[in-house]
């Protein structure tokens, strides 16, 4: 497989067209106000995406943009970060969290859907593959796991974090932590994209990605990997340094049926650095024949 890296100039266009063609909204829920954007049309069944622990929806727009030129309807939506929709973070347990995705579904009239999950979204797809079958068809798993125990620093880190005001971008040395983890797996894209990663994590509150993170630390999905019959493709990359390429081991081991695709050199963020590898990947899976 061929993998190329973006420009700027397609970074740009996949933005101004996002914001230009897609339709903006709002879903009052029983936890909080959640905004979602839609962007194409299809008759086929919708994909849905599941962003990561401390990013936005808008980080697929790349990935989106060549789905929508496809022929794909796709809608992605920001998970309660309680700091202007309403969320009492506290309150939220992972449950919440796909309850959140059944009331979008509602709200929008959709019966049924195909779903990509990134990083923590995985673990929300995966519980809402479980709780509501009928509601999927099929579902896409990026840098995904059913299990992910923090180190202690971690934990100490997140629990402490519940209480700092403000969003990601303002912690000290985030940027510096950000790139010796991931910051190698850019140097073939332009500086506009890796910049376009770091606006995006940084938009999230510093509280939201501390619950996020604790939510983490107590989840164990991995009993219930069999019950999930809906077909899995799951996009890894070979030097991801985020999620640890056993937590993919476990999930092929436990899923009755799933398929694995491996980019390189790839990190954790396919769809910033990879995203027509990995828009293609996706539009394959979803149009198979049943």
């Amino acid at each position: 497989m061929g993998l190329s890296h973006p420009t700027a100039h397609e970074l740009f266009l996949a933005l101004e067209r996002y914001d230009a063609e897609s339709l903006f909204g709002t879903v009052t829920t029983e936890h909080c106000r959640c905004r979602y954007v839609e962007w194409g049309t299809s008759d086929r069944p919708p994909i849905v995406f599941v962003h990561g622990m401390a990013d936005q929806a808008r980080s697929f727009a790349m990935v989106m943009a060549r789905l929508v030129d496809d022929g794909f309807r796709c809608i992605a939506y920001e998970l309660p970060n309680g700091l202007d929709d309403g969320a009492n973070l506290g309150m939220i347990c992972h449950e919440d969290l796909v309850e959140e995705l059944i009331c979008l579904l509602d709200h929008l009239q959709l019966p049924i859907a195909d779903l990509v999950g990134s990083s923590f979204g995985t673990t929300i797809s995966l519980r809402a593959l479980l709780e509501h079958p009928d509601r999927f068809r099929r579902c896409v798993l990026k840098g995904g796991f059913a299990r992910r125990p923090l180190m202690r620093i971690e934990r100490g880190l997140a629990r402490l974090a519940r209480f700092w005001p403000g969003r990601m971008d303002e912690v000290p040395f985030r940027e510096t932590v950000m790139r010796r983890l991931e910051g190698g797996q850019f140097a073939n894209c332009p500086p506009e994209i890796y910049e376009f990663l770091l606006w995006c994590t940084g938009r999230t509150p510093n509280r939201a990605a501390a619950r996020r993170t604790l939510i983490i630390d107590e989840l164990d999905l991995r009993p219930l990997l069999s019950v999930v019959k809906h077909p899995i493709l799951l996009i890894g990359g070979d030097r991801d340094t985020i999620v640890p390429r056993g937590c993919e081991a476990q999930l092929e081991a436990g899923l009755p049926d799933v398929r694995r695709v491996e980019f390189s050199p790839c990190g954790h963020y396919p769809q910033y650095t990879l995203p027509g590898p990995t828009a293609n990947a996706i539009r394959d899976f979803f149009a198979r024949p049943s």
